[in-house]
């Protein structure tokens, strides 16, 4: 390696830990436009003989937006990892496609105004990739958009994205079975759970839909039209009083990114019903079986359609549900394996992480390190950028992990609750390039090895 080769890669790690900005939109004239999108697809679909979809259609602009998030590469590609991290979608399972998030250290850079783009590398991709990048990435900023309209709305409140395919398996199937093709509504579902929740209380919960594009803003207004259909097949409570968001990131090829939102009002608080106790988070979970129903109630009559439902009843139990998949997510954000496991039903994946093997990366839980004067514990990757060697390092706060490794879903969530604003925003430190620590407790560092 010689040293321009060196130098261009520290500026990379570099741009990295650079602080940037995220334009956000919302507004009376995006909704109309999102309806308008909807119309149109709704009546290509009565031509085609389709019918139109089931859409949720209250959604309004965000009062509480921010006008611009403010973030570094780093944390969005921390966002991305820790939503991959539970996955077993692909070969390698798990911790291995955690680490796929790694191929945006390339792509995202500030202008000269400081608002994040695409960089030359991440302009070109073959058109393969484009829908990959644009779904993966629009996932890492809508979850942190959604993460910071929460937490500014409920300052007293601890919040957590989790993965709703996840958490849905634990009561549902899924995937098809049979010969035969599911109803659409059960096909599109929304892509987290949002959940502001304090130890001990009941959680309020919400629904995001995400999508992202490479394309003009007017296909944004048709994605944000299809994330409704995909929020209004899950419902907690009476049909149609879930709150949710739609996030639309607009990845252009030279401009600026955008992101765009609406949302659904209301509160949803998983308060149970008399008959049921208080949820314990640390109750293992059996697979459920439930009926992929959902009740619409009309004025004149109380009609079943497909969807996803839980009704007060179950409260308790989706409680449960949310906090256990978001612990099997942190958990395997540290290494995966058996500690992961213990958080999953068969439904959700149990037994890909039963065994402590992933593609790619043959040290688990191993690594321990002390950044800003905090220990973590995790599991390190060593890798080649343009040449240099890296090292890259997922963990969780050593207490925290250690609740979780031993079952304590409700000890984990009174500590990290209580480390509310505690935790440093410092994007690099003495021995790290980049580094980003979340309010859940993990952190994800990046550095140039030496030699």
């Amino acid at each position: 390696m010689n040293e321009d080769e060196s130098k261009a890669v520290a500026e990379i790690l570099h741009e990295l830990s650079t602080t940037s900005h995220v334009q956000v939109r919302s507004s009376t004239e995006l909704a109309a436009q999102v309806s308008q999108a909807a119309e149109d697809e709704d009546e290509k679909r009565t031509e085609d003989g389709r019918g139109p979809l089931r859409r949720r259609t209250d959604y309004r602009a965000v009062r509480t937006a921010p006008r611009s998030l403010t973030l570094t590469p780093w944390q969005v590609i921390h966002a991305i990892g820790l939503g991959a991290a539970s996955a077993r979608q692909g070969a390698g399972r798990g911790l291995a496609e955690h680490w796929g998030s790694l191929r945006y250290s390339q792509a995202l850079e500030a202008n000269r105004g400081r608002y994040l783009q695409l960089s030359s590398e991440g302009r070109d991709l073959l058109r393969f990739y484009k829908a990959t990048q644009s779904g993966e990435i629009g996932t890492g900023f809508a979850s942190l958009l959604a993460e910071n309209v929460v937490r500014f709305r409920y300052p007293d409140h601890s919040v957590s994205v989790i993965p709703a395919d996840i958490a849905l398996k634990a009561g549902w199937t899924l995937r098809s079975t049979g010969t035969g093709t599911r109803p659409e509504p059960l096909q599109r579902r929304p892509h987290f759970f949002v959940e502001a929740w304090q130890p001990g209380q009941p959680s309020k919960v919400l629904l995001v839909s995400s999508k992202g594009t490479h394309s003009s803003v007017h296909q944004v207004h048709k994605q944000l039209s299809t994330a409704s259909a995909h929020v209004e097949s899950v419902h907690i409570g009476p049909y149609g009083t879930v709150p949710y968001m739609l996030i639309g990131t607009e990845i252009p090829k030279k401009e600026s990114l955008a992101l765009h939102i609406l949302e659904g009002p209301g509160t949803t608080v998983l308060r149970p019903s008399e008959e049921v106790s208080e949820a314990d988070l640390d109750l293992t979970l059996a697979q459920e079986n439930r009926t992929a129903d959902v009740v619409r109630q009309t004025a004149r009559r109380k009609t079943t359609v497909p969807g996803f439902q839980v009704l007060p009843e179950s409260f308790a139990w989706f409680s449960i549900v949310l906090a256990r998949t978001e612990a099997a997510t942190l958990t395997a954000f540290t290494g995966g394996g058996k500690p992961t496991a213990q958080y999953l039903t068969k439904e959700q994946g149990r037994r890909h992480f039963q065994h402590d093997v992933h593609a790619n990366t043959a040290r688990l839980r191993d690594t321990e390190h002390r950044i800003h004067d905090i220990d973590f514990v995790g599991t390190d990757h060593i890798y080649r950028l343009n040449g240099s060697r890296i090292e890259a390092f997922s963990g969780l706060r050593k207490s925290l992990y250690t609740h979780l490794h031993h079952g304590r879903v409700n000890e984990y969530r009174s500590e990290v609750h209580a480390l509310r604003g505690q935790w440093p925003d410092h994007s690099t430190s003495e021995q790290w390039n980049a580094v980003s620590i979340r309010p859940d407790g993990t952190v994800m560092a990046i550095r140039l090895q030496d030699g």
